[in-house]
């Protein structure tokens, strides 16, 4: 399995949602234009609250992810500065990759089994 899947679990600051959805549109902008070809899903979610919002990604491989890190890096530390974030990394994500993830803490889940 060489996809990389993301699950990003954003809790969104009391006030911030209107500023957090609009830097969304600009990730999404930037993944339709530079990112066609490597990125299989870039879903954003929001609950009925509009407090927490999941992003669902899916890369063709580690280097289509740090690919994406680059492309929209520089929106990363502005939502973490509206939010608190949780990522989940499921697949097997190469060292270079877990590496340049580290500080976020992400939980790591190893593929098992499936259809």
């Amino acid at each position: 399995m060489g996809n990389i899947q993301i699950t990003a679990r954003f809790l969104i600051h009391e006030g911030k949602v209107e500023e957090f959805k609009s830097m969304a549109m600009q990730c999404m902008n930037i993944v339709r234009e530079k990112e066609k070809d490597t990125t299989l899903q870039y879903d954003w979610y929001f609950n009925e609250g509009n407090d927490e919002c999941v992003v669902r990604e899916t890369y063709t491989d580690s280097n289509a992810m740090l690919t994406h890190i680059a492309n929209v890096g520089e929106f990363l530390g502005k939502f973490l500065e509206l939010s608190d974030f949780y990522p989940e990394i499921y697949g097997s994500p190469s060292e270079e990759f877990m590496n340049a993830v580290s500080g976020m803490n992400p939980k790591l889940y190893s593929f098992y089994q499936g259809i």
